[in-house]
């Protein structure tokens, strides 16, 4: 099974493509999706859409999983932009038929380290040991969107 992990935002998405089976959980593609900065949000919104629509017909995943959106009532703003790379990404993986699936933070880290309010840090160095890399993938989302495609296979996919 071939599982598409996205870090969803604005300024930096990270996404990571596996490949799993019973016998093991291999990377095939990481990376991260940066939009320009200054660009008006329809343009950031447009760039999200077809990098992960190419992403998407390059990797040719089976299922799309996406961080579920979070943010504390102080900061709505960031949850209305998030919403906003969240709806694009969905947008791009319907648009190919392919199926998409949403986990929590807090689930990923359970299903990987054991605790749901891991570190980052924690998260990282178990998806290194996963996937049998020398180092932790870098920046935080690449591992990150790792992280949820590897959960997703390992509590839900079975």
């Amino acid at each position: 099974m071939r599982i598409l992990g996205i870090d969803p935002a604005l300024r930096t998405t990270g996404y990571g493509v596996v490949e799993c089976s019973k016998a093991r959980v291999r990377l095939v593609e990481a990376g991260v999706v940066t939009p320009r900065a200054g660009d008006a949000l329809e343009a950031r919104l447009r760039d999200l859409h077809s990098a992960f629509a190419d992403i998407i017909d390059q990797t040719r995943p089976e299922i799309v999983v996406i961080e579920e959106l979070y943010s504390t009532y102080k900061n709505p703003k960031t949850a209305i932009l998030m919403a906003h790379a969240r709806g694009v990404l969905c947008l791009a993986a319907a648009q190919s038929g392919v199926a998409v699936h949403t986990l929590g933070h807090a689930h990923v880290k359970r299903a990987l380290v054991g605790s749901g309010s891991a570190r980052k840090d924690q998260v990282g160095k178990m998806v290194r040991d996963l996937l049998g890399l020398k180092q932790v993938p870098k920046p935080h989302d690449v591992s990150d969107a790792l992280a949820l495609a590897i959960a997703y296979y390992n509590v839900l996919a079975h």
